[in-house]
Formats: structure tokens, sequence, C-alpha cells
């Protein structure tokens, strides 16, 4: 397609294809922190780690299917990163709850995703990453609205 037919949406649509090609083939070459723990459970310790809440709520919170949360938890008590712990609210119902040892586990994904931000944006300024934070946190606010709003767009 020529430049000049080129919309600013069509020109962000080719680049977010190519960060998540990217992103993904980053996930794939970077090493396990966890040998025994797939790293597509770490969005669910991030998630639980906001507080206590139920599979379903979790699975919901990160847009997945409730069968493929419930496995992934699975290991993830397994492995002694979650607990099951009674609900407050709902003695018949379960809540998970991150342990120490799943905090320890967070805490190294914290650090090793900071540092490998850090190298990559290394010729970056504070303000061009802070710009670029503002910009993704109001892409994702808008994503995730999408899927719960016929209009797909949020309220500013």
């Amino acid at each position: 397609m020529p430049d000049s037919i080129t919309t600013p949406t069509s020109a962000l649509g080719d680049e977010l294809v190519r960060v998540v090609k990217l992103m993904h083939v980053a996930r794939q070459r970077a090493p396990r922190q966890h040998p025994l723990v797939d790293p597509m459970a770490y969005p669910l310790l991030f998630t639980i780690s906001r507080g206590p809440s139920r599979v379903s709520e979790l699975a919901e919170a990160v847009h997945a299917d409730v069968s493929t949360v419930s496995r992934q938890v699975s290991t993830l008590v397994d492995h002694g990163f979650v607990s099951r712990e009674a609900d407050p609210d709902d003695g018949r119902a379960q809540v998970l709850a991150v342990t120490t040892e799943g905090e320890d586990l967070l805490l190294a994904l914290r650090e090793n995703r900071e540092r490998w931000l850090q190298g990559l944006l290394a010729d970056w300024s504070d303000d061009d990453v802070r710009s670029l934070t503002t910009w993704l946190a109001r892409l994702r606010g808008d994503l995730e609205a999408s899927f719960t709003t016929t209009t797909g767009r949020t309220d500013r």
C-alpha cells in the first residue's frame, strides 16, 4: 500500500502486529524463572497478588477460559506459589492467595523484567518511557473496555 494512502490507524495496526510478534519471540527466548512453571501462568500470579480471588474472577481478569486458568492455578498451588483458602464471604467457595514463595517468584520476575526493559530502553529518556507508559495504559484501558462495551470506547 502506498504511503500516501496509509492512515494513522493502519500504520499503528502494522506496528502493533510487529510488536506483538516480537514480544511473543522475546517471551519464548526468555529463560524460565522457575523450571516447572509455565510462563503463561505468570500473569495469573501477578493478578492474584492484587488480592485474593476466585478462579472465575481470575479468569475474567486475565480474559481466559476458566478451565485453562484452573489448570494453571493447580500448577501454581502444587509448587507452593499460591494457596487455596476459604472465601470469607462464602465458606463453601475458595479464593486464591499468593504465598511467601509466590511473592519471592513475583519479585524475581519483576526484577528480571525491569532489567530487560532497562537494557532495551537504555537510549530512551525517562520522559519518553513515561509517555510510552501513559499511551500503553490508555490503549490497554480502551482495549479492555472494548471487551465489555458495545462502543469499544471509554469515557474521558
